[in-house]
C-alpha cells in the first residue's frame, strides 16, 4: 500500500509541476525508436494506440530513424520546423533518447526518455558494420565508421532546461548503466526502476506517471485500456 500511495503522490506532484510549466496543452507528440529498432518497437505500437484513441487531436509522428545520426537530425528538423515550440514533446528509447534531447534543446520542448543513450559515440563503436532490426532480422543496414563523428556532434554538453525533461531509468538496464544516466539528468525529474531492463518490458506499469507528465492522462484514460 505504501508503494501504491507513493507512486499516486508522483503523479499527483508532475500534474501539479505541468500545469505551472505549460501554458499551452501538448498538440504534437514525435516517439523516437532505439538503435537497430523500428516504429513498430513495442513501447512506440503502445503509445500509438493510446494517442489514436484518446488522444487523436494530437498530431503522432514516430518515423524510421535512417541509420546516420546526421540524416537522423536532419530529417527530424525537418518534420517539426513548423511545430509549434510550447505545444510539442518529444520521447525517445535508448539511442532514440539521445536523439530526444538533441531535438528538446533545438526546440525548447518537453522531453520524456527512456533509458536513455548518453554516450553512443563509445557505444556503439563496436556496432560499426552490418546490423539487423530487432522487429525484423530480414531489414539490414551498414552502420558506418563516420557515424561515431556525427554521433559526437550531436552530443549536448548541458541540459539548459532541465525541469522540461522527464527520464526514466531502470536499475536493471543490461545494456546501459544506469548510473551515467541518472548522473547526466541530474536536475530533471528522474524516475529509478528497480530491476526491469533496456527494452523496459514493464513499460505499461510506467505509462500513467509518463502521460501525466505530458498532461495527456488528466482523466486517467490509461486505466481503461488495460
Amino acid at each position: 500500500m505504501a508503494e501504491i500511495s507513493f507512486g499516486l503522490r508522483a503523479i499527483a506532484a508532475i500534474i501539479v509541476l505541468m500545469t505551472k510549466l505549460r501554458s499551452r496543452p501538448i498538440t504534437h507528440l514525435l516517439y523516437l525508436h532505439g538503435f537497430r529498432s523500428s516504429p513498430q518497437s513495442h513501447k512506440a505500437h503502445i503509445m500509438a494506440q493510446y494517442m489514436s484513441t484518446h488522444h487523436p487531436e494530437v498530431l503522432w509522428w514516430s518515423p524510421q530513424l535512417p541509420p546516420s545520426p546526421r540524416a537522423s537530425a536532419a530529417l527530424l528538423m525537418d518534420g517539426v520546423k513548423d511545430w509549434p515550440r510550447d505545444s510539442m514533446a518529444v520521447m525517445g528509447s535508448s539511442l532514440g533518447g539521445f536523439y530526444a534531447t538533441w531535438v528538446a534543446q533545438q526546440t525548447g520542448c518537453q522531453a520524456v526518455l527512456l533509458n536513455p543513450a548518453v554516450n553512443p559515440a563509445r557505444d556503439l563503436a563496436k556496432y560499426i558494420g552490418e546490423q539487423t532490426c530487432w522487429q525484423d532480422p530480414q531489414e539490414k543496414f551498414f552502420f558506418e565508421p563516420d557515424f561515431i563523428d556525427e554521433l559526437r556532434a550531436l552530443t549536448c554538453p548541458t541540459i539548459t532546461r532541465p525541469e522540461r525533461t522527464l527520464a526514466l531509468i531502470a536499475k536493471g538496464d543490461e545494456l546501459l548503466d544506469w548510473r551515467e544516466a541518472n548522473a547526466r539528468y541530474g536536475g530533471a525529474k528522474i524516475q529509478l526502476i528497480e530491476g526491469s531492463d533496456h527494452a523496459i518490458s514493464d513499460f505499461e506499469a510506467h505509462l500513467p506517471m509518463l502521460l501525466a507528465f505530458l498532461g495527456l492522462d488528466e482523466k486517467g484514460l490509461w486505466a481503461t485500456m488495460r
